[in-house]
């Protein structure tokens, strides 16, 4: 496989065996551009052919779901894309057993890993994306005190790692992803796959650039808030969020501009704060999650002290803006200052 040569056919083999709650394969149901049911059905106008291989959404159970994962891994499917859900656990620290399996080995009739299967498919699949926090960069699996010693799959296969198709790791992160920054970031890739888009834009931590390019901040409705120093104080109030524990500011993502589902929704937006869940130090950075931010006190002080003002200012231009020119009345003297130029003689 190489990326000179276009595809017209691709398997999307999709594990959700990581430490995952499979939370991100439930998510992408919801996604509606495009929907998933129009990517497997051809629907999508210039899309390679797509066999989707995943559990959840799978017909085939057992041996004959897992039977993709095993020709790929013999070279014996075809191009593939490899779609890890879920934190990669250190299986060297498992003692005598193993933290996550999928499948058995034909051979031994022994568990395989979900590291074994990494090791066995990322060198060899076009493209690989991590699905959701968990498998980007490790999420609450891999907070401080964990057992298993997890981590997103770019600790696992390190950050020189490029795929078949000479791409770094793809990260969309979430708890759980967004539904449509999931398949727009899939349908890229395959549109790119077929010779028919340019590499994917990736940021620093290979996250699509114009996904995860902005703040919750920048996007939410309620910034102009914290513009003008106006905090919320508990939960019911349309008011910026970030003194009862907001994170917005400082997180990239785009869901107060995207919604949640069919651009309804998103954390802010439907008066939730944001615990940062898209963000590489998710969770251990942002708990506990319903306290202030720590850098939010000296912000929050100043927008506070000018914000007060400028409130004042606006409220006094809004008071008049909210009143119509003198000259509009019905009387018998036209006042709008009206001047003709021309006489009528």
């Amino acid at each position: 496989m190489t990326t000179a040569t276009a595809l017209d056919e691709v398997h999307i083999l999709w594990t959700s065996e990581g430490m995952s709650c499979d939370g991100d394969t439930v998510s992408i149901t919801a996604a509606t551009l495009p929907s998933l049911e129009d990517v497997l059905l051809g629907l999508v106008p210039g899309l390679p052919k797509v066999h989707l291989h995943n559990k959840v959404l799978a017909a085939e159970v057992g041996d004959a779901f897992m039977a993709a994962f095993h020709q790929a891994a013999r070279d014996e499917l075809g191009p593939f894309i490899l779609v890890v859900e879920g934190s990669i656990p250190n299986e060297q620290i498992n003692g005598e057993g193993y933290w996550t399996s999928m499948g058995n080995d034909p051979a031994t009739g022994e568990p395989i890993t979900v590291n074994e299967w990494i090791d066995r498919l990322a060198h060899k699949a076009w493209a690989v994306v991590a699905i959701g926090t968990c498998a980007a960069y490790g999420g609450i699996h891999a907070m401080a005190g964990n057992a298993t010693g997890c981590m997103g799959l770019t600790d696992y296969l390190g950050r020189d790692f490029r795929s078949a198709g000479g791409l770094p790791i793809v990260n969309v992160p979430g708890c759980p992803v967004q539904p449509d920054n999931f398949m727009e970031t899939l349908t890229w890739l395959l549109y790119q796959a077929a010779g028919t888009a340019p590499t994917i834009p990736l940021d620093e931590m290979f996250r699509p650039t114009w996904l995860f390019g902005k703040t919750v901040h920048e996007g939410c409705d309620r910034a102009g808030y914290y513009e003008q120093g106006d905090f919320a104080h508990d939960y019911n109030s349309p008011k910026c969020l970030v003194r009862v524990g907001c994170w917005g500011p400082v997180v990239n993502c785009n869901v107060t501009k995207r919604g949640w589902m069919d651009g309804v929704g998103g954390c802010p937006n439907v008066g939730g704060v944001c615990i940062a869940c898209t963000m590489p130090g998710f969770p251990d950075k942002f708990m506990p999650f319903m306290d202030e931010p720590p850098g939010a006190a000296v912000s929050v002080g100043l927008s506070g002290s000018y914000g007060a003002l400028i409130r004042k200012l606006r409220q006094i231009t809004n008071k008049a803006a909210n009143r119509e020119p003198k000259w509009r009345h019905n009387r018998a003297k036209l006042t709008s200052g009206y001047d003709p130029r021309w006489g009528n003689g």
